[in-house]
């Protein structure tokens, strides 16, 4: 079996291929594709390293070509990343300007990061559908739910993956003392916009207890108040707090580094450690880049669409009337079951209306921001900000869409 990762060059990648190895996915080669060469040269030896630390016999292949790291591939990750972390400063800025908060995947810097990526990632997938037809596409490349869409209205055969819903899984497993196989969870939104309604251990519901003997130690993971989660009467995603608390946010955001400048500089010491010949597992380092269990998540999903288990993993998947409030062609984030044939959702209880009115407004800004990134215009990436809760209003959202198109315009085919 062949898996290629789009991206390949990232720091991320060692945590991947150490979650292949030692969950024993029967890879006989992984293909790293990436356009710079100089990051291949340090990632793909450590790769290796790590597969040889853990005994497993797959091969490890390097190339800018992605045509030739896609030939026969039977699943394709996507994990690029358009402009670096130069863009990320940018779409983590450039909304202070006007008032708002800016992160890569929320708000107007996740709109500049979706009209970056969205192109690309379409481009690849038409040579994954040229050059290994049945291979499945697993987008972990953000904004995943305006990715994930893109892909499926294309026709790709296609599911977006998160890290969230397996932290909070572990999380509450380590919480509870039991093994996190035992804990599953009913967790359902959008992608970053989600809320776990319940978390059942064997089967009952434990949430609760965790409110009541973890409250205090999740409000403060949250950066929430304990009783707005209470309130809530379930655990939301860390990423509302930008809707939530946006005020408090955007102040503690003036002034202060930005996390791609952080990232940024824990890439130069991870590439640093990585050269290191003698390294032959990924450092502690990198628990700090983010991405908190990606890799599991990841091996779980190929797996499961390659071997045709059946399993349920929570993914980004085609709505279909799972959420009657939104359109059947809405990518909604909920457990799926997932096998050869892709991605079904599970049937999930009525979403209530403080959580539904969030959703169904998140999923209008996406459709809108989809049809920015193509075939794009400067009044469509407008009219995305101004559907966006999180901007909303006329003279912010017009300023934003010129302030973005120019700072991107190099990324945009068409501007």
């Amino acid at each position: 079996m062949k898996i290629t990762v789009i991206g390949g060059g990232s720091t991320y990648t060692p945590e991947l291929v150490d979650g292949l190895a030692r969950l024993g996915f029967p890879a006989q080669e992984i293909a790293l594709v990436d356009p710079d060469a100089d990051r291949l040269a340090v990632i793909a030896p450590l790769a290796r390293r790590i597969l040889a630390r853990q005994g497993h016999p797959a091969r490890v292949t390097a190339t800018a070509d992605p045509d030739a790291g896609i030939d026969g591939a039977d699943a394709v990750l996507v994990q690029l990343r358009v402009g670096g972390q130069d863009a990320r400063h940018i779409d983590e800025t450039l909304p202070h300007e006007c008032g708002c908060i800016g992160q890569e995947t929320t708000g107007a810097g996740g709109l500049a990061k979706a009209l970056r990526t969205v192109p690309v990632v379409l481009e690849l997938a038409e040579r994954v559908a040229n050059r290994a037809p049945d291979a499945w596409i697993v987008d972990f490349a953000n904004p995943v739910g305006i990715v994930t869409r893109a892909l499926l209205d294309a026709g790709h055969k296609a599911v977006g993956l998160c890290n969230v819903a397996i932290g909070f899984q572990r999380t509450f497993a380590d919480w509870l003392g039991v093994d996190h196989r035992r804990i599953t969870l009913d967790h359902v939104g959008l992608n970053h916009l989600t809320w776990e309604r319940a978390v059942y251990l064997d089967g009952v519901d434990v949430l609760p207890r965790l409110l009541a003997e973890h409250g205090q130690a999740l409000a403060e993971r949250l950066h929430l108040p304990l009783e707005t989660v209470r309130r809530l009467g379930a655990v939301p995603s860390y990423y509302l707090r930008y809707y939530y608390a946006h005020n408090e946010v955007f102040a503690e955001q003036l002034g202060a580094p930005t996390r791609a400048e952080q990232v940024a500089a824990m890439e130069r010491d991870l590439l640093g450690l990585y050269a290191d010949q003698a390294l032959d597992e990924k450092p502690a380092l990198l628990e700090q880049r983010g991405g908190a269990y990606y890799s599991e998540a990841a091996v779980q999903l190929v797996h499961a669409l390659t071997a045709d288990t059946g399993e349920v993993r929570v993914a980004n998947v085609r709505n279909n009337g799972t959420l009657p409030f939104l359109s059947d062609d809405a990518v909604i984030e909920v457990p799926a079951r997932i096998g050869a044939h892709g991605a079904d959702p599970l049937p999930v209880a009525p979403v209530e209306p403080l959580f539904a009115g969030l959703i169904a407004h998140v999923t209008a800004y996406e459709e809108l921001a989809l049809d920015a990134a193509l075939p794009g215009g400067l009044d469509r990436v407008a009219k995305a900000l101004l559907a966006h809760p999180l901007i909303g209003q006329i003279d912010p959202a017009e300023r934003l869409a010129h302030r973005i198109v120019a700072a991107n315009r190099s990324h945009l085919r068409w501007a």
